[in-house]
């Protein structure tokens, strides 16, 4: 009997033990597995809060081109027809200066149809956003606003505009073309 007891005891002794060496074992790789799981979760919260910041980057500057394409937009539309305003100009130059000889005549009937042409076509400009500078004997010269072509000497009219030799005009808030002035010095 002794001899079993003490085989038995070694087989119970030996079963906890190995029981506790698979559960060391077994807690071990779980405490891995959970640390792979921790890690990989932090990998992935890593990933999503990078993925995120991409695409809000990506959405905040696709939103500042459409404000870009949009402002640019307005822009050419403002300014599209500047070519074409501009190569009227010069026949808004000869209506005012066949109106100014015409009127040196008596025929009324003909002065009333140059200036109803007149109107009509300004009026016509007007709504297409083209606008006069207006500049006149008198005001300050503003070189931002006038061109100078000659001076003349004028002691009371130092740095003022003398004379209008060629009106401005300007589409929208840009001067297509400035007024030509004489000043005097």
């Amino acid at each position: 009997m002794t001899t079993e007891n003490t085989t038995n005891d070694e087989i119970v002794d030996q079963a906890p033990i190995e029981n506790n060496e698979i559960d060391a074992d077994a807690l071990d790789a779980g405490i891995e597995e959970r640390v792979e799981e921790i890690s990989r979760e932090e990998q992935l919260s890593q990933d999503l809060a990078s993925e995120k910041d991409k695409f809000l980057r990506l959405f905040a500057e696709f939103e500042n081109f459409k404000r870009r394409t949009a402002k640019e937009r307005i822009e050419l539309f403002k300014t599209a027809n500047q070519d074409v305003l501009q190569s009227l100009l010069p026949i808004l130059d000869d209506f005012d200066r066949a109106l100014t000889e015409i009127k040196k005549t008596d025929d009324n009937v003909l002065i009333q149809g140059v200036e109803l042409i007149q109107e009509k076509l300004k009026g016509t400009l007007v709504s297409k956003g083209l606008s006069e500078v207006e500049v006149k004997a008198g005001d300050v010269f503003d070189a931002d606003f006038a061109e100078a072509i000659t001076q003349i000497p004028m002691p009371d009219l130092k740095g003022k505009i003398v004379d209008v030799i060629e009106k401005g005009y300007k589409l929208g808030d840009k001067i297509i073309r400035f007024p030509k002035v004489v000043i005097g010095q």
